[in-house]
């Protein structure tokens, strides 16, 4: 039986609710989240239901074009961290299917009902959706663990310097990341301890808030910190290092910004910026800001220093 408009979006919020979802992701946002990646529009009844692949934009698009709600295009990012986060976290939605080790933070991300959830959906309003449904929800519980070990082997395993085990998002910068800690750190900041790992797809793993206060440093944890930020107990140094694959290095305008960011700091602050190669620092030259350090991850036993005066002399 098709629907109007009006109709589709309060099914859809049933939907929502007797998936257990609660009212912020049942909502009429999330309503029409749900409808756009199912492809569904006035006329239509649930068996028409199709299982593409949508990016956050068509998606929009699809709401204004076909169900009548036109979002700014400011609102991009509402959709996708206040309704298609839960969904993924839900295992009712899955992200990048298409390619796992995709970064979280790339434009290219792109969302699909879950298979399992979409042979459900297509049922809604027949005899069928009111007998699977509770079965749906009974095995949920693993398909949500199934699709988070999936989630969990494309990630990266880090090892800090002091033995830790973590693992950060796939892609984007982390690759970088991965190899300062494994081997700038033990190279160039023995002993040190790291307070802080920035990571773009998830809550930080590393944030020690004890850490910096012990040297008057008080930090919003969602305000701009550098990537990384080490301990150095043996010099009493902070040092503030940026993965410059991809922000860019540490230029005069981020040098003021941490600098300010860590006014308060009684240990001394280091800046670095770190590169992938001596090919990518070449992009960068003319920004890189003086009295900051320079790493490059193809020669790892080797620094360089913007301004050469304290080391002028013969070696």
């Amino acid at each position: 039986m098709s629907s109007t408009r009006d109709e589709l979006v309060q099914q859809a919020r049933d939907v929502l609710s007797a998936l257990g979802f609660d009212k912020a992701r049942s909502n009429e946002r999330s309503a029409l989240t749900l409808l756009s990646l199912l492809g569904l529009r006035p006329g239509n009844s649930w068996a028409d239901a199709t299982r593409d692949l949508h990016g956050v934009t068509p998606l929009m698009n699809w709401m204004a074009e076909h169900l009548d709600k036109h979002y700014a295009p400011n609102s991009r990012e509402t959709v996708r961290r206040q309704t298609l986060h839960q969904f993924v976290d839900a295992a009712l939605v899955v992200l990048n299917p298409d390619d796992p080790a995709r970064p979280v933070n790339s434009g290219k991300n792109v969302y699909q009902i879950d298979e399992c959830a979409f042979t459900l959906l297509r049922q809604f309003g027949t005899p069928q959706w009111e007998n699977n449904l509770p079965l749906y929800l009974k095995q949920r519980p693993g398909q949500q663990a199934a699709y988070a070990a999936a989630r969990d082997q494309s990630m990266i395993p880090v090892t800090l310097p002091n033995g830790t085990d973590i693992k950060l998002t796939p892609g984007g910068q982390n690759l970088l990341i991965r190899d300062i800690l494994e081997q700038f750190c033990p190279r160039w900041t023995p002993g040190g301890r790291v307070l802080y790992v920035g990571d773009a797809g998830k809550n930080t793993p590393i944030y020690d808030i004890e850490g910096f206060a012990q040297d008057g440093v008080v930090l919003d944890k969602h305000g701009k910190l550098p990537d990384l930020v080490v301990n150095l107990p043996s010099r009493d140094w902070f040092v503030l290092i940026e993965a410059a694959s991809s922000h860019g290095p540490v230029d005069s305008k981020r040098h003021a910004e941490l600098k300010a960011l860590f006014a308060k700091s009684l240990a001394g602050l280091v800046y670095v910026s770190c590169f992938t190669s001596r090919a990518e620092m070449r992009k960068y030259l003319a920004d890189i800001a003086w009295e900051t350090e320079v790493w490059c991850a193809d020669n790892p036993t080797h620094l360089i220093h913007f301004n050469g005066e304290r080391f002028l002399g013969p070696y």
